[in-house]
């Protein structure tokens, strides 16, 4: 069934989810919805009962407008079948819920539950939902996170931190023919200030910092009295996150009368590969292999719910997800003939996880 679920569209996204919902309660999970205001209704559906608890962790909001299903339809081309959405993330939800019903039916444990979180606003940084989510992975020995795998179905291991910051500059405006001397420009000043935040890349030890939208100013003929600059900034560690951090909030003006505000910061914490996590990657090659499945790991710079988790010190493992290319493209699809391997690998690892002491 195809129902669009745009983030910024909650009836759509409601949609959605009552029909998640409904599928999941077949499943003969117990369903909550979770009101989130403006967002969409996030979903916590429970599986089992017991004393311990494995987190299966998602989005089922998309960044396509209601209406793309006109323009880019859910169509089966050979093995592909795309479709927005269909990739980040909703096949991922499909496979969760195959391999916990295929848990359940063979070898229900009995002290350990499921428990799946599926949100409605991961696309714009899980404002409403990463308490929640983060109330779950305290509760859980593990998170399985099911975004999509990476190139050849690779699994993610670690993931930058992502961080935003608005700079804004306030000067003094000025007639730029007559009194161009008693003007203060804010885009003069905002200028240097780009260029110092831009020395803080280090592409080598994989901070990026990019200044990615700039406004500012009112007419040619005037001299700025304010402009501003989002900057996009990823780090892979903690300690690089607070390096960058730090650096930006301590920016002072260039310009005598100018002053800099700076607001932001990391949305979300880089997801480190700790202990914990090469211990969930390496039982995921172990039950790979009894599959007769390789199983390789990777990182990359985008960020996920997985980076909440993984920060707080639970073990998680990120990119179980379905296998495809084109996130967020045009080109978005899953490679079908992946999608029952991958669903074996995401139930051997639940079941393992699920009847471990």
């Amino acid at each position: 069934m195809a129902i669009e679920s745009p983030t910024d569209d909650k009836a759509a996204v409601d949609r959605c989810g009552t029909e998640l919902a409904r599928r999941l309660t077949e499943l003969g999970g117990a369903v909550r919805p979770l009101p989130a205001g403006t967002a969409g209704d996030h979903l916590r559906a429970e599986f089992g009962r017991g004393s311990r608890q494995v987190l299966l962790l998602g989005h089922f909001d998309t960044v396509w407008p209601v209406g793309q299903l006109a323009h880019m339809p859910l169509t089966r081309v050979g093995d592909r079948l795309n479709g927005p959405g269909v990739l980040d993330m909703k096949a991922g939800i499909a496979l969760g819920m195959l391999a916990t019903r295929a848990v359940f039916a063979v070898a229900p444990p009995s002290d350990c539950r499921v428990v799946m979180l599926w949100t409605t606003d991961e696309e714009t940084g899980s404002g409403t939902s990463r308490a929640l989510l983060e109330t779950e992975a305290r509760s859980s020995e593990a998170v399985l996170v099911l975004e999509p795998a990476l190139p050849g179905g690779a699994l993610k291991t670690s993931r930058k931190g992502c961080g935003q910051y608005e700079i804004v500059v306030q000067g003094e405006a000025a007639h730029a023919g007559v009194d161009p001397g008693k003007g203060v420009s804010a885009i003069r000043e905002l200028a240097r200030q780009i260029l110092h935040v831009e020395t803080l890349q280090d592409l080598s030890r994989g901070v990026s910092v990019n200044a990615g939208l700039i406004s500012g100013g009112s007419r040619p003929n005037v001299v700025a009295a304010e402009a501003r600059v989002t900057v996009d900034v990823r780090a892979p560690s903690k300690a690089d996150a607070d390096s960058v951090d730090a650096a930006i909030r301590a920016l002072t003006p260039y310009l005598p009368g100018a002053r800099v505000v700076v607001s932001g910061g990391f949305e979300r914490p880089p997801m480190e590969r700790t202990d914990g996590v090469a211990r969930l990657y390496a039982l995921a090659q172990e039950v790979g292999a009894e599959l007769g499945q390789t199983i390789n790991e990777g990182s990359t710079g985008g960020g996920s719910d997985g980076n909440f988790c993984a920060a707080l010190g639970v073990a998680t493992l990120d990119g179980l997800g379905a296998l495809g290319d084109g996130a967020h493209a045009l080109t978005e699809h899953v490679v079908i003939p992946s999608l029952a391997p991958r669903a074996a690998l995401l139930a051997a690892l639940l079941s393992r996880l699920m009847l471990s002491p």
